[in-house]
């Protein structure tokens, strides 16, 4: 997340980072090794290097997780909360959007009864979070969080606005793209996979350090949506597709620990 304080004179500027980026990836073209999830280790990701694991996982007991782990809600989920632009005195601003998709398996089975969980920054860019300090406008009306479990074809869709870029500080002038985080359960706590949904054609994809720490492109693009006509709402939302595959060669890339 943001926040409002000067940037730090030392920073280096974007071209730094994108030479960074070029050269990463033209050594992974070079070795020819396929590599389909982000980098813990990625330097033009700056703050990765100090945020992600170096220590090997520890054994605990899974049972005495769940006893420890958070809850999100104290009743059944509501169809209710997959509709983010709903639930407040007044409509929020900004595009809204559909987002849609079949959550999988390495096979193409649908996942049944899973509970995907979403949060995103509003229209402006900024999160309804206290640790946001962006100086972009906070929306009353959007609070930017919603969850639903998937139907028996393995289908999820939320109804939202469209997130907008927010400064990050990992560079100078450093943007993050528009985005909505995904969670995705299984069959307990210990079992969550977290990822990120990108939108197409948005200029700071190429230029984010997040997005490019997945160094193969084919990889990079399974975390962009689709724009899918068919599912936009006739005078009320665009629609966007998009499928999270859980294993297999096109298994959606995973969050990295530390994104913002």
């Amino acid at each position: 997340m943001s926040s409002t304080a000067a940037p730090a004179p030392d920073l280096e500027p974007q071209s730094v980072i994108s030479s960074e980026i070029a050269a990463i990836e033209a050594g992974y073209r070079q070795a020819g090794a396929e590599e389909t999830q982000p980098r813990l280790d990625y330097p033009p990701y700056r703050s990765s290097l100090l945020r992600h694991p170096t220590s090997d996982p520890l054994e605990v007991d899974p049972e005495a997780i769940e006893l420890w782990a958070p809850c999100f809600g104290d009743r059944d989920v509501d169809p209710l909360e997959a509709d983010l632009t709903t639930g407040h005195p007044g409509e929020p601003i900004g595009e809204r959007v559909l987002v849609a998709g079949r959550l999988v398996d390495g096979g193409g089975r649908p996942v049944r009864g899973q509970l995907v969980e979403i949060w995103q920054a509003n229209a402006a860019g900024r999160y309804s979070h206290q640790c946001d300090q962006h100086p972009a406008p906070l929306d009353p009306n959007f609070t930017g969080a919603g969850r639903c479990l998937t139907d028996e074809d393995g289908w999820y869709r939320f109804q939202t606005i469209k997130p907008g870029p927010y400064p990050w500080r990992n560079h100078l002038n450093a943007w993050r793209p528009a985005h909505i985080h995904f969670s995705v359960f299984g069959a307990c706590f210990t079992q969550r996979l977290v990822t990120q949904l990108y939108f197409p054609g948005d200029p700071l994809l190429a230029l984010d350090p997040i997005h490019q720490s997945i160094v193969d492109q084919r990889a990079r693009d399974r975390l962009v949506a689709a724009y899918d006509h068919d599912l936009t709402s006739p005078e009320w939302a665009t629609g966007y597709r998009w499928d999270i595959v859980l294993a297999g060669g096109r298994s959606t890339p995973l969050e990295p620990a530390g994104a913002a």
